[in-house]
């Protein structure tokens, strides 16, 4: 699988008389397409800890100042470029989102680059290599505008369409194998300090201060904070608000499998009645959905966006106002006892409203079978009148449900409106 590559640069400036510089590079692996920083992808873990682990001694260090802690997002040239800078912004704010959570940083330090130019980035690799038709690639990459439009607005020419054609294909086919999988920048950090004892020192070189200096109890070492190594995990409840509106207690849970996949399950029960106009409305049963969801906000994180699958569930009912009942499944029996059922195709839209709440919309279309029975109340009792089978190709699900996104790392980023969380 080709891998997005975050390229953390932990720049050590150290303000002293010589200026001197060090650098310190971890790398955080990202699935492609995704902003989901998932501890146990790839080295993620141990590199993780050096990340955390490196500005905790910053900030434990007394002779060490922390002036600036810079996020910067960043994407591959070849997608969509709209799409490649909401991954951008939110590969950023992931990053920042994992360290600020395990150690504790001003706001007045922090700096955001959500959005860099990932075709420069593909000229410095070209530029310092010995690839064919590289001075041609310069000067498509450097010279060419990214996207060129005739007068009436339409789109006639651009950068990646010259690329491509080079060589017939056999240059973009190059750059993807040799250049690309660097490029995949996902985020990058750059954190700068300076040494608070070089700077001080230097205007009170004389002072008796200097000069003898008053023993200082030395700090206990703080223990070092450990990266919460545990994968992303990601299920939510919900509860049909459809159902609710109509007296139908429900839940449901919904897992995702990996890759785009989930798995639903639900469960309602309402039994109410009014013995003395013999009104009834009495449903329980539940159902399944396997579900692959698809879609640009799909790939940023599961259980969201667009989503298709397969639905089939199990009922019971009786639904009886003072004229002829129905009542799918035997009289008197349980939910086994000649239940009806339904299988069928579902699609549907999850969208985030709120932190770590989604609004899912969802329509199930599919075949109803079972036998159920006809009856009419009288005097009290009920008195059968016919038992029939029912075969109904149609809609079999509406859902328009509240779903409560649980799990490690499972929350949005961002709301429908766009707006940072």
């Amino acid at each position: 699988m080709i891998r997005f590559i975050a390229l953390i640069f932990l720049a050590l400036g150290m303000q002293t008389a010589s200026a001197q510089e060090n650098d310190k590079e971890v790398c955080i692996e990202f699935r492609v397409g995704s902003s989901v920083l998932d501890p146990n992808f790839g080295n993620n873990a141990s590199n993780l800890n050096d990340v955390i682990k490196f500005l905790n001694e910053i900030r434990n260090d007394n002779s060490i100042e922390l002036t600036k802690v810079t996020f910067c997002g960043s994407a591959s040239p070849e997608g969509d470029k709209a799409r490649n800078i909401k991954l951008a912004q939110n590969r950023c704010a992931s990053m920042e989102q994992y360290v600020r959570q395990r150690i504790n940083l001003p706001d007045n330090i922090i700096n955001r680059q959500e959005w860099s130019d990932s075709w420069r980035k593909l000229a410095y690799y070209v530029e310092h290599s010995d690839m064919p038709e590289k001075k041609e690639v310069l000067h498509e990459l450097l010279e060419t505008q990214e996207y060129t439009y005739n007068k009436q607005g339409k789109l006639i020419d651009s950068r990646k369409k010259r690329l491509m054609e080079l060589n017939y294909g056999r240059t973009w086919k190059y750059m993807l194998d040799e250049f690309f999988p660097s490029v995949r920048n996902a985020s990058a950090i750059l954190v700068t300090i300076r040494n608070k004892k070089e700077v001080a020192a230097a205007p009170v070189v004389e002072t008796p201060v200097v000069e003898q200096p008053a023993p200082v109890a030395e700090t206990p070492a703080q223990p070092e904070p450990i990266v919460d190594s545990k994968s992303s995990t990601y299920f939510a409840l919900k509860t049909n608000m459809l159902y609710d509106a109509l007296l139908v207690p429900n839940i449901g849970v919904e897992f995702s499998l990996g890759n785009r996949w989930s798995i639903a399950a639900d469960w309602m029960y309402g039994w109410w009645s009014r013995n003395k106009s013999h009104r009834y409305w009495r449903i329980y049963g539940g159902g399944l959905s396997l579900r692959k969801y698809f879609g640009a906000i799909a790939a940023e994180k599961p259980l969201q966006g667009h989503h298709i699958g397969i639905n089939a569930q199990m009922l019971t009912y009786d639904f009886e106002f003072g004229g002829t009942g129905y009542m799918g499944g035997e009289p008197g029996g349980t939910l086994w006892d000649r239940m009806n059922y339904t299988i069928g195709a579902e699609y549907g839209y999850s969208m985030p409203i709120a932190h770590r709440l989604n609004i899912d919309f969802s329509i199930a279309a599919g075949y109803m079978g079972g036998r159920y029975y006809e009856y009419i109340p009288l005097d009290g009792h009920y008195v059968w009148q016919a038992t029939k089978n029912r075969h109904w190709v149609g809609p079999t699900k509406v859902e328009v449900s509240l779903v409560w996104l649980l799990g490690h790392g499972n929350y949005n980023t961002k709301t429908k409106k766009g707006g940072e969380k």
